[in-house]
């Protein structure tokens, strides 16, 4: 009786590498394309965010939430959440503190803690967020920015 060579060349050793490495590497890609293009769940911008509890935030203050990217104004009458965007052509608007205001840095637009403009090149006040207070929480819900054109009394949250 013959014996079967049962060893594998260095040709059908390369050849098996290879396909393998192969099969990993697209593998990884197709897992990698899967999670990029999954939907953001809740949690981050353009869902619900937790901004804090309700006694975090003091009365005639402003304070800003990284994670959802916009302030909450807190006044004697509730909360309002604006929107850290420039509605002139979307520059970031940073709070001074000092003076009291927003300044928008690209174009001088400047707005009061309410985001109403008191100077122009802006069209318009900051965008606001819906809020809501939850059991003393207050959360904003990023995935609807409110534009308006002028501030009114029913853009804040009661508290």
């Amino acid at each position: 009786m013959a014996e079967k060579n049962t060893k594998l060349s260095r040709r059908q050793f390369l050849g098996i590498a290879w396909g393998g490495s192969l099969s990993l590497l697209f593998a990884q890609g197709a897992i990698a394309f899967l999670k990029f293009i999954e939907p953001v769940t809740s949690g981050g911008f353009g869902g619900e965010i937790y901004a804090g509890k309700i006694e975090e935030f003091a009365i005639n203050s402003i304070n800003r939430v990284l994670k959802g990217r916009f302030y909450i104004s807190r006044a004697e009458e509730g909360i309002i959440a604006l929107w850290q965007k420039c509605p002139h052509l979307g520059c970031s608007v940073p709070w001074d503190e000092e003076e009291g205001q927003f300044h928008c840095s690209c174009h001088g637009s400047l707005f009061n803690e309410v985001g109403e403009v008191l100077s122009g090149p802006a069209p318009r006040p900051l965008d606001y967020f819906p809020s809501e207070i939850k059991e003393g929480e207050v959360w904003v819900d990023t995935g609807t920015p409110q534009q308006r054109s002028k501030h009114d009394s029913s853009h804040v949250t009661k508290v």
